[in-house]
């Protein structure tokens, strides 16, 4: 039987050994799912709550045991990956708390005695995941799909095989029944087959826009349902009146923070002309302070990126707009995965750290003439997952919502992830909705009920 190993990014080591899933092994796990979903999809719902609230538990208890797999396995500097399972409990304890009125059937008034929306699980989720918040991502999909009745199989990325089993574990451990939640390691071959599958109603992906179009066209011709939380190029919109003393640390964060490996990343800084000079510098001496090292050692805050590739691939999008006129200011070396926190001024269209999605802690400054050439280099983009915005004219923020096309506006924070909140994007960046009432919808059947007496 084939099998993996994990190998830690940072140090080289080649850690444990993991079996490939072969079809007789994904058909002995859809066994198993059929046998208890219509049990699951029955169990009344303050019941899946109980144990979603138990998953959020567990979650606490072992969150310094699994920042150090996602260290080991992706490079996530460990007190980030703290945070990220601390994350993973709260959005678990907002659908346990919610999820009963997010699903409460919706009274409509018509003609009929009685009429209503009733939303009914699908079924089994298929949902292909990303390895750079290993998981987040996945808790954030799980927590609400199961607990609306949904079975669901992860297949994760294949440089985290270990969180993937974790993940499985840890439902399991919960009460969830088995079959329930169940991580399938495979590559693209099966994973196309197993969409194809009739126990698969729908699959959800977060990943690359490449990934995303082939998933979508293989689910479209099975005519299934997808979710899409694809590639950003997301801009910091920077005001002349912006508050750098107040907010400069925050824009650090929005490029920097795990290792800038992150699809809602401030990727592109453009910064009107009156305080360009005083942001470069200013962002410049608050990068050089940044920990960069061991991603195992508490004060780390740059790490490595997951794999040397990902580091070549930065290196070369950099190399490229440097030969057409882009400024290093900082950075462009990379050791292995490692790569140093880089700085590029005199960023324009057309060089590849503006128009293309540069994973890794790379920030493209941008001068742009006014507020309104702001607005409009922010926009000139592919992708539209999300902007931020940062000045203390809030009423000329509130004007611009309508302008901003992105499927999130932050004015005077970074983009984030909310379980309170939809997340999403336009154009490139994908389709539907994670999180907040929208996320549990994604993956349920609206139906219409209509009785006479």
């Amino acid at each position: 039987m084939a099998s993996i190993f994990s190998k830690n990014p940072f140090t080289g080591e080649t850690g444990k050994e993991y079996e490939l899933d072969t079809p007789n092994s994904i058909s002995e796990k859809l066994k198993l799912n059929k046998k208890i979903a219509g049990d699951w999809s029955r169990l009344p719902i303050e019941e899946r709550c109980k144990l979603l609230k138990k998953v959020a538990g567990l979650l606490m208890d072992r969150k310094e045991e699994y920042a150090k797999l996602m260290t080991s396995e992706m490079g996530k500097p460990i007190s980030q990956g703290i945070a990220e399972i601390e994350k993973c409990a709260w959005v678990c304890d907002f659908y346990a708390f919610n999820a009963e009125d997010l699903l409460a059937d919706e009274l409509i008034d018509t003609e009929a005695d009685e009429s209503f929306i009733s939303y009914d699980p699908l079924g089994c989720i298929l949902a292909v995941m990303p390895w750079n918040f290993p998981f987040w991502q996945v808790i954030r999909f799980a927590a609400p799909t199961l607990t609306a009745g949904n079975t669901g199989i992860l297949k994760h990325a294949m440089n985290v095989p270990g969180c993937a089993k974790a993940l499985q574990t840890l439902f399991e451990d919960a009460g969830y029944p088995k079959g329930c939640f169940q991580s399938v390691l495979a590559g693209h071959t099966e994973i196309e087959e197993l969409i194809g599958n009739d126990q698969i109603k729908a699959v959800t992906l977060t990943g690359s826009e490449k990934a995303g179009r082939r998933i979508a066209e293989v689910a479209g011709g099975h005519l299934k349902k997808t979710v899409l939380e694809l590639g950003g190029n997301n801009a910091c919109i920077v005001f002349e009146d912006a508050d750098l003393d107040k907010y400069l640390e925050t824009m650090v964060m929005a490029r920097m923070q795990n290792t800038g490996q992150s699809c809602i990343a401030a990727k592109r800084f453009i910064v009107c002309a009156d305080i360009y000079d005083e942001f470069v510098d200013r962002f410049t001496k608050r990068v050089q302070k940044l920990k960069t090292g061991d991603p195992s050692a508490a004060e780390t805050y740059i790490g490595t990126l997951a794999r040397e590739d990902l580091a070549q691939t930065l290196k070369d999008q950099v190399d490229r707009s440097l030969k057409i006129g882009g400024k290093l200011v900082m950075g462009n070396t990379m050791n292995g995965a490692y790569f140093e926190p880089t700085i590029i001024t005199d960023v324009v269209p057309g060089m590849p750290v503006f128009d293309e999605e540069t994973f890794g802690p790379v920030a493209a400054i941008v001068k742009a003439k006014d507020r309104q050439h702001a607005l409009a280099l922010a926009s000139d983009s592919n992708y539209g997952l999300g902007t931020m915005l940062f000045t203390e004219d809030t009423d000329a923020a509130y004007s611009l919502i309508s302008e901003i096309p992105d499927g999130a506006f932050f004015v005077n924070d970074m983009v984030k992830s909310d379980p309170r909140l939809p997340f999403g994007g336009t154009k490139a960046s994908g389709y539907g909705r994670e999180l907040s009432r929208e996320g549990i919808l994604e993956f349920v059947n609206k139906k219409t009920v209509y009785i006479k007496k």
